[in-house]
């Protein structure tokens, strides 16, 4: 099948940066729309970013807008989050989802095991 791996998240002090990756890897034919999704702590989870294999993307998350962005690199089956002047309230643990076709043509949802972020204040 497909694996989705995040890494990059860590303990950061408030203002500083980090830049999150999500790679796949397995039987994929086709990546589709990407997405990261954060959990913070008692909190459901929540839609953080999606970016469109075009490239297409929207931060949705309205104390992230003009902090965060999302890139991908399709030759690599990779997609960051870039996180700009963070804030303890982005701590969380932030997780990968892909809608991936794989090789037999069939379309299904994929998510990573997450990557944990801290920011201290």
């Amino acid at each position: 099948q497909v694996q989705l791996v995040e890494s990059g998240g860590g303990l950061v002090q408030a203002g500083e940066s980090l830049t999150l990756s999500c790679v796949a890897s397995g039987n994929i034919y086709r990546m589709n729309t990407m997405l990261w999704y954060r959990e913070a702590p008692g909190r459901q989870r929540e839609l953080v970013a999606h970016i469109t294999r075009d490239g297409e993307s929207e931060v949705y998350v309205d104390t992230m807008k003009d902090r965060f962005t999302v890139s991908r690199d399709n030759s690599k089956n990779t997609m960051r989050l870039h996180m700009n002047g963070l804030k303890p309230e982005d701590t969380g643990v932030y997780y990968c989802n892909a809608n991936v076709k794989t090789q037999d043509l069939i379309t299904r949802e994929y998510w990573g095991q997450g990557t944990q972020v801290t920011v201290s204040s």
